[in-house]
């Protein structure tokens, strides 16, 4: 019974008052889960690069998962763009050949994730399952998203209707394809190294990405610069000498004292434990010029 269905029944079978009463939780409920499963689309996406035959999952700004799928048999079999999952369904039938749903021969496999594409609305164009695992990888498909069946059956119950799919043909990362297409990452860790005086040193603890800003492990950056940290004693302050220069910082702040006078930064932060400073503050804090490479994620000193 759906919703309208239920109010038209209890209008005719309950008084008037508890009747409106209860159409209007029914609305109310029904609005907050339509409103549930929005934001979980929202922070959700789905990139299938054609020319990887990868799957890539995101959800709260971080890749959950890659997967290998097979593509069209032409590079314009399947579409290409920005597509919503508009249906979801278990053991669709193959009409074409009449396979029942479920059925081991049945090519779709027994999940269907249906894209709104050209106006089809999830009946032509979709990410699902096969009956031939061999497939998985390659360009076999009439323009489809064949996942192998434990990988869709994994990914199937946490897609939300809604949830947006980039599909393209890109020689990006996953990360840079979702930035390009404007889904927000969250952080990440990443190896990364100084370079100085053309010795190159990798960091024992990750350098840490977040909003596009790179920040550092305060304590290891310290000690390869020949500096030296002090907790101040009734404050939390930390406080950081390296050369001519003392800066006195309270972690998670945005506020420094350097040579006796304040300055504005970025908040630090703590992961794990550990002070991480943004990358943009070391010249301002401690007085030294640097260079970032983000490819080889390098920091020269």
């Amino acid at each position: 019974m759906n919703l309208q269905e239920q109010s038209s029944w209890l209008r005719r079978y309950w008084p008037r008052s508890i009747a409106l009463t209860l159409v209007f939780v029914l609305l109310l409920t029904a609005g907050f889960a339509g409103s549930a499963a929005a934001a979980s689309a929202s922070s959700d996406l789905i990139i299938v690069n054609k020319k990887t035959n990868k799957l890539a999952y995101y959800s709260d700004g971080k890749l959950v998962k890659t997967f290998p799928v097979a593509t069209g048999k032409t590079k314009s079999l399947t579409p290409e763009g920005s597509f919503k999952i508009v249906v979801k369904i278990k053991n669709r039938p193959y009409y074409k050949e009449k396979i029942p749903g479920g059925d081991p021969a049945n090519p779709l496999g027994d999940r269907w994730l249906g894209l709104e594409v050209n106006d089809t609305y999830g009946t032509t164009y979709a990410i699902h399952g096969n009956n031939n695992e061999s497939s998985i990888g390659k360009y076999v498909s009439a323009g489809c998203i064949r996942m192998h069946n434990d990988d869709i059956h994994w990914l199937y119950p946490k897609i939300a209707k809604n949830t947006r799919v980039i599909i393209t043909t890109s020689g990006l990362d996953m990360a840079s394809i979702a930035e390009k297409n404007g889904y927000r990452l969250g952080s990440k860790m990443i190896a990364g190294s100084f370079i100085r005086n053309g010795e190159k040193t990798k960091v024992k603890d990750s350098f840490l990405l977040e909003d596009s800003r790179v920040y550092i492990p305060l304590r290891e950056t310290v000690a390869l610069l020949g500096g030296s940290l002090q907790q101040q004693a009734g404050t939390g302050a930390i406080v950081i000498t390296v050369g001519k220069y003392t800066a006195i910082h309270k972690p998670l702040s945005e506020s420094a004292q350097v040579n006796g006078k304040a300055v504005k930064m970025l908040a630090s932060k703590r992961v794990d434990g550990r002070v991480y400073i943004p990358l943009g503050s070391l010249t301002q804090l401690l007085g030294v010029p640097f260079t970032w490479n983000a490819k080889d994620g390098a920091v020269k000193l």
